[in-house]
This record gives C-alpha cells, structure tokens and sequence, in this order.
C-alpha cells in the first residue's frame, strides 16, 4: 500500500483518500464546459488508522466548515486547469492541515507579576495622575 509522507514521522495511507470530479465553475470557456477538472478530495478523519487521537482531534477542530458531521473532510480544488494540478493543490492543502494539527500546543505557565513591575505600574499610574490633576486646576 502506497503511503504518502506528511511530516518526518507521520504519513497516511493513500487508500484513506477518496477523489471525486466535477465541472469547475467560473470562467474558462470550452474547457470548463466539458473537462471536469474540479476536484472534491475526501478524508474520513475519524477512522484513519494512520492518525493518533489527539491530532484526530485538532485536525477535526482546524478543519472548521470543511469537516461533515460524519467526519470527513473535504478539500475542493478548482484553481487549475488540469485535473492532475488540482489533485495536488487538494492533496498538498490536507497535508498542510495535518501538519498543523500534528503540532503539540505549548501549555502556559502561569506567571505572577514581580513586585517590583507592580510597584513602576502603580507609580506611573499615580504620576499620570498627577499630571491631569494639574490639568484640572489650570481650568478652574
């Protein structure tokens, strides 16, 4: 079974891919009337063996309006005129997406303010205050 490489140490296999075509829209002329050049790229998310959990998920989360309610995605390519081109285009956009969500996030540390960065915001605060409190005076 063919697989296809996505990032150093995680690759999917190409019978998880389902193609389909379809006329393009737009313009094009005789070409976009008769060639069907389109292509709808689907990738079921959920029962991929090649993908670990975690990143099902985050995938399932940065696929937003492109994931269906099963599970799949779908990728629509239809900026080239050739049919092989917007293959690639489909394929190269859901490597693209699994690649990001492959990527652990960072956990934040919680961090408290030191005591001396509260006590320049307290006195530039009072020093701004002093100042529209002259401010005032002036216009009385």
């Amino acid at each position: 079974m063919p697989r296809i490489a996505i990032a150093k140490n995680l690759s999917i296999d190409q019978n998880e891919l389902e193609y389909s075509f379809a006329r393009a829209s737009g313009p094009g002329g005789q070409n976009v009337n008769k060639v069907e050049s389109a292509v709808h790229l689907r990738f079921d998310v959920r029962r991929s063996p090649s993908l670990e959990d975690d990143v099902k998920l985050r995938l399932e989360k940065l696929a937003g309006s492109r994931l269906t309610q099963e599970g799949v995605i779908v990728i629509s390519a239809q900026r080239f005129r050739t049919q092989e081109a917007n293959r690639q285009d489909a394929l190269a956009r859901l490597c693209a997406l699994i690649v990001k969500a492959s990527v652990r996030p960072k956990r934040r540390i919680a961090t408290r303010p030191t005591l001396a960065s509260q006590k320049r915001r307290v006195e530039a605060k009072q020093k701004r205050g002093a100042i529209k409190k002259l401010r005032s005076a002036e216009l009385d």
